[in-house]
């Protein structure tokens, strides 16, 4: 009997959580021209019905299905499937994407013809009305469009690095043996939806947190994308996660965290070296700078969404301490409204404007209305809540307490000598976004002889024309600095001589109903100028209501300015910057998490206290009617 040949192409299939997408494209396999192919399935953990999804096409000989007990990460379900490939190239299709009739056969005859090559590419389809005859503009080449000579590289797997760079993971190894060609025609297409890869893994629509949350991650992760800064969090995190817990405090409470904790993480873990038992609840949408579980740096047990009741029940929390920002206003209002009885504290910390633009207005009051605590992130934030209804003046313990702040531990350090104390010149530094200061406002500093050191190269991207332009008119006075994690705050920004806050003009005149989110919010960066002992620069905004210019004044921590020649007369003034500097070092304990965490627990002990008091002083009658004693 002749032996069956082998086939001519090994097509690798990886797939998570795609059972609706997965026939279509098996669909589109089976269509071929090109008909001696293998199809290799690796589904990564799917929690879907893929299983059941593939199983009508396992009677065909040529289709085989494997599954991995859990998502371990695209490279590794492409290391898996490429172990068990046959043929001598290698194509994919991702389980979302589509092949068209001719795809194989001309990928085929790329390579045939091009016997020097690694690799050979199709155009794709990557809308419903837009294609490209090969690389997509700010993409790698995708899965769906490349086949290539089998080799023995090895595609790079989670635990290396997780990446939208698919030359990272793997094309710079083939193109090293030789170049790449183009087959010139669209043969196949890169299906355009929510879900993709790329979108979850790449900011600002995704990133660390929602890639986690997806895929179901446990451990930390080196991350790193195309637009996106690098995060170690094995290495950044090692120190805390490695910390044996402190032992449960006699008193310690027992506090579950509702939805996301926003920038500096790591703060909650002030509350559990104080020997309190810290859980999480996290909602399922997270935007990428929104921290949630399984958190990298350990000390807080999460709880599975489903069915959290009963999680919370067998518990028995002392206190939910639903946070922080806007996107959670719907998780937070689901747990508050699903609350099997446990006291809980509502702590918002933005933007209330945009519950009123993305329609969860009704969510965000009933969170502070219904809640047994309110935390509000200014005074000038509680006063314009109180404004809104009556249920929501007084009645309630409420506390003010700003809900970005760092962790003690995480900002230590000595300062660095000053830039300006060598070259003789004012630096001054704006960590994230300038807002507020134009490029020819930017121009404006410059010609007081004022530079600005501008932080961030994720943010450099989204500031791309503004950089080109203040550029053009600031010159040498403009400077570009990658992103600095929190333990270098004090090392990198102390070198300057003071740093931005948002920079804007007040209208409210005084009345709050006039105030918008500049005048009431209390940017994060507050708290890194805070720590690295700098004067902090906000517009003079006297007559108004503005919650950085109350607490600026309130601390002495700033300079106020009425236009960019007034600020550059006082920044000479360098017998009062010192002075202002030495009063800023003195009071960075009162911008970190630590120095209120005692304020906090004592807040949670009032709400708890005011509960069990409301509840005692009840009685349920049979007809299921309360009534006071």
């Amino acid at each position: 009997m002749t032996a069956r040949p082998g086939p001519r192409v090994s097509v690798l299939m990886p797939t998570f959580r795609q059972a609706s997408f997965l026939p279509r494209a098996l669909e589109s396999l089976l269509a071929q021209s090109l008909p001696d192919w293998e199809l290799i399935v690796v589904d990564d953990g799917s929690p879907d019905n893929t299983a059941a999804a593939v199983r009508p096409y396992l009677s065909d000989p040529r289709i085989t299905y494997h599954r991995l007990e859990r998502n371990r990460g695209l490279g590794a379900a492409l290391n898996h499937a490429l172990s068990r490939a046959q043929a001598p190239l290698v194509a994919y299709l991702p389980s979302d994407d589509v092949y068209y009739r001719e795809h194989l056969e001309g990928l085929v005859g790329a390579l045939a013809a091009h016997p020097g090559a690694s690799l050979a590419y199709s155009g794709v389809r990557h809308h419903y009305n837009k294609a490209a005859a090969g690389q997509i503009d700010g993409s790698p080449l995708q899965l769906v469009q490349v086949m290539h000579r089998r080799t023995g590289d090895r595609w790079l797997e989670r635990d290396e690095l997780t990446t939208d760079d698919l030359n990272r993971m793997y094309w710079h190894h083939l193109t090293r043996r030789g170049p790449a060609v183009g087959t010139g025609a669209v043969t196949c297409e890169w299906v355009d939806h929510p879900d993709q890869r790329h979108k979850i893994v790449r900011e600002p629509e995704g990133g660390i947190n929602p890639y986690r949350v997806y895929y179901g991650v446990q451990e930390p992760l080196r991350f790193h994308t195309t637009v996106g800064h690098h995060i170690d969090e094995g290495e950044r995190y090692r120190k805390d996660r490695e910390r044996p817990p402190t032992p449960p405090a006699p008193d310690g409470l027992k506090i579950l965290l509702v939805g996301e904790l926003a920038y500096n993480p790591e703060r909650v873990l002030a509350l559990a070296e104080r020997g309190h038992q810290l859980y999480g609840l996290w909602t399922d949408r997270p935007y990428w700078y929104n921290w949630v579980g399984p958190l990298p740096f350990g000390h807080v047990q999460d709880i599975p969404r489903e069915n959290w009741q009963a999680a919370v029940r067998a518990i028995r929390p002392d206190v939910i301490y639903g946070l922080l920002n806007w996107q959670a206003v719907p998780f937070a209002h689901h747990v508050l409204t699903e609350n099997p009885g446990v006291p809980f504290v509502w702590h918002f910390k933005e933007g209330p404007f945009i519950c009123l633009e993305k329609g969860t207005w009704r969510e965000l009051l009933e969170l502070y209305t219904r809640a047994d605590g309110r935390i509000y992130s200014s005074q000038e934030m509680q006063d314009w809540f109180e404004t809104l209804s009556p249920e929501l003046k007084g009645g309630r313990p409420t506390l003010v307490l700003d809900g970005d702040l760092p962790r003690r531990e995480g900002v230590q350090g000595e300062r660095s000598p000053r830039l300006s104390d060598t070259d003789g010149e004012i630096h001054t530094v704006v960590p994230g976004r300038p807002i507020g200061l134009h490029p020819e406002t930017v121009a404006e500093l410059a010609a007081q002889g004022i530079h600005l050191h501008f932080y961030g190269e994720f943010t450099h991207g989204q500031w791309r024309g503004w950089i080109e332009r203040a550029k053009g008119l600031a010159g040498r006075f403009l400077h570009l600095h990658p992103n600095v994690n929190q333990e270098d705050w004090v090392a990198e920004f102390s070198r300057y001589d003071a740093g931005w806050l948002h920079f804007f003009r007040s209208e409210n005149g005084g009345e709050l109903r006039r105030a918008n989110w500049d005048d009431l919010n209390l940017p994060a960066r507050m708290a890194t100028l805070a720590a690295a002992g700098l004067p902090m620069l906000q517009g003079d905004n006297s007559g108004h209501i503005v919650a950085t210019q109350t607490l600026a004044r309130e601390l002495d921590l700033g300079l106020f300015f009425r236009d960019m020649q007034d600020l550059g007369a006082q920044l000479q003034d360098r017998e009062h910057l010192n002075r202002l500097r030495e009063r800023v070092w003195a009071v960075r304990d009162q911008f970190t998490f630590d120095h209120h965490a005692g304020r906090l627990i004592a807040f949670f002990r009032e709400v708890i206290g005011e509960r069990q008091a409301a509840a005692a002083a009840e009685i349920v009658v049979p007809t299921g009617h309360a009534e006071r004693k």
